[in-house]
């Protein structure tokens, strides 16, 4: 049977592992790896809430054109797609002020 999430199959046997926080949770994630898709096979299913309408988002384009998978990470917000896993990263959800999404 096929996986609910194409993501998944970024699994333990993908390579080693480094340690991050996702608001202030520790994860292990694939070192390397796109970090959108770590934290979507980690089990995050939310990065962030648009602004106008508290609208839950999570990685969408996979390839930075969309915003939605803006995270902030070490205190600067950065679309997850665009970096990847290291050790060490503390990844939060973007407060709203900072957050620069379109007004959907």
């Amino acid at each position: 049977m096929k996986p609910a999430s194409p993501f998944l199959e970024i699994g333990a046997d993908a390579g080693p592992c480094v340690d991050v926080t996702f608001e202030g949770a520790p994860l292990r994630l694939t070192e390397g790896a796109n970090l959108a898709a770590a934290l979507l096979a980690a089990g995050v299913e939310v990065f962030r809430h648009t602004k106008t309408t508290g609208a839950p988002r999570a990685a969408f384009c996979m390839m930075g054109a969309c915003f939605d998978c803006l995270v902030e990470i070490d205190g600067v917000v950065r679309q997850a797609c665009m970096v990847e896993a290291s050790q060490g990263l503390r990844i939060n959800r973007p407060h709203e002020a900072e957050a620069h999404d379109d007004p959907a």
